[in-house]
């Protein structure tokens, strides 16, 4: 039976995740200001997990004993820009929001290669759990890491950088190496994005076209309940594309603000109708200002092989009688692949299938084991973040590297400190 931490647990002092679904369990909850004091927390810890923005929505994050926030590391953002218009990195600490970000980069001239669809979330959490944006030319946020300085069960802090045999492994970590309190980031010269919305285009027509519907811009998102499409979203960068085209692929520009939520308001959105904006202020789908999403909701992803796209698109259109019910929204989009080795898009270019599900747990959980059966045949890898059932032997099958991260973590953690429930339950790290 698997465990986990539900709402109607007892929460610890560090409350619940952003959805409300999972109570923390910690006995203690730190916030050092130092890079020493949170060696020592961990050093005296029998079991410690690093805790970010809390928008993970299963206990990737829980653990019995202590809980470290790192939202108040003292430190500044350091930009290291060799000069001209050749790329960078900025390190920042580890509690550091994207949306705390966005801003001094782009102050000063610089932008990162892609962004997820809110802003609000860690830059360590979104990392360490492969999340991403869109764009089949665009890897996931993880693929910008060019350094990490992790402290490991002993106290010790380990610093990885671009070219350590250990890099690629330790990227997607799932919190199982140790607490990350400084991470680098690869930055570009900034560019500008516009965001238009479609509406109308059939599955026909995707199916049909879909790598020129998923290639056709910087970064595109379709949105549907898998009865029909109801949305695409298609952002392009301007130096790339001077003006957005009337109809894209059969369907028909809005031509006022749409929210991929049936009655929400736009307010939270950033801005459409192709105003351009900087590259922050258009790649997410979300303002940091606002809650994302509906914020009462549960989600889960599956990433599958483009290759296989159109069989994973048709095996969920069959199942859309028992998805549309708990569904708020889904979204399909793409990602390029990588060679990190958690990565759900290691060693392939991928689809992402995601799913925002109305806030009931029971029912929800109850229907995952449908959709991951349609979907395996395709090879299907899920978020680590979001809620799914695929065991831990399943999931060896789908990581070719996961018995090397599983050394990687016997020598990061020999003790087993950021051992959890989650960890033992998926990729059995301490096996």
């Amino acid at each position: 039976m698997q465990e986990r931490v539900t709402a109607g647990a007892a929460a610890g002092p560090a409350g619940r995740n952003w959805a409300g679904n999972l109570a923390y369990r910690a006995a203690r909850l730190h916030r050092p200001t130092s890079v020493a004091e949170v060696q020592e927390i961990v050093a005296g810890s029998p079991r410690v997990k690093a805790l970010g923005s809390r928008h993970c929505f299963n206990d990737i994050a829980d653990t019995p004993a202590d809980l470290i926030s790192l939202d108040a590391l003292e430190g500044d953002v350091e930009l290291d820009a060799p000069g001209g218009a050749a790329p960078g990195v900025a390190w920042v600490l580890g509690g550091t929001r994207y949306g705390d970000l966005l801003p001094e980069l782009a102050r000063h001239g610089w932008a990162l290669h892609n962004l997820a669809s809110l802003p609000h979330i860690t830059v360590v959490g979104a990392t360490a759990t492969g999340t991403h944006g869109s764009g089949g030319r665009n890897g996931s946020l993880s693929t910008s890491v060019a350094g990490l300085d992790v402290v490991r069960s002993d106290g010790e802090l380990v610093r990885l950088r671009a070219g350590d045999a250990d890099l690629p492994g330790a990227v997607v970590h799932l919190g199982a190496l140790g607490v990350v309190t400084r991470i680098g980031l690869r930055f570009q010269p900034t560019f500008s994005v516009r965001n238009n919305v479609y509406l109308g285009l059939t599955w026909d027509r995707l199916l049909a076209d879909f790598d020129e519907v998923a290639d056709a811009a910087y970064s595109v998102s379709v949105f549907t309940n898998w009865h029909e499409v109801t949305q695409v979203w298609v952002k392009s960068r301007v130096d790339e594309l001077e003006v957005a085209p009337e109809e894209f692929f059969g369907a028909r520009s809005a031509t006022e603000p749409s929210h991929m939520l049936p009655d929400t308001p736009v307010e939270n959105l950033t801005e459409q109708l192709g105003v351009p904006g900087e590259w922050h202020e258009r790649l997410p789908h979300f303002q940091l200002g606002f809650t994302p999403s509906r914020g009462e909701e549960l989600q889960s992803e599956y990433f599958v092989p483009r290759a296989q796209a159109r069989t994973a698109v048709g095996a969920l259109r069959a199942l859309a009688g028992r998805i549309a019910p708990l569904l708020l929204v889904s979204e399909i989009r793409t990602v390029a692949g990588d060679d990190l080795w958690l990565s759900p898009a290691y060693g392939t270019d991928v689809v992402a299938l995601h799913f925002t599900w109305v806030p009931d747990e029971p029912r929800v959980r109850a229907l995952l084991p449908a959709i991951e059966e349609a979907l395996r045949p395709c090879g299907a890898r899920p978020h680590w973040g979001k809620l799914f059932t695929t065991s831990a032997g399943e999931l060896a099958g789908l990581y070719p590297r996961l018995g090397d991260f599983r050394e990687l973590v016997r020598r990061f953690d020999p003790r087993g400190a950021f051992r959890n429930d989650y960890l033992d339950r998926t990729v059995a790290a301490h096996v």
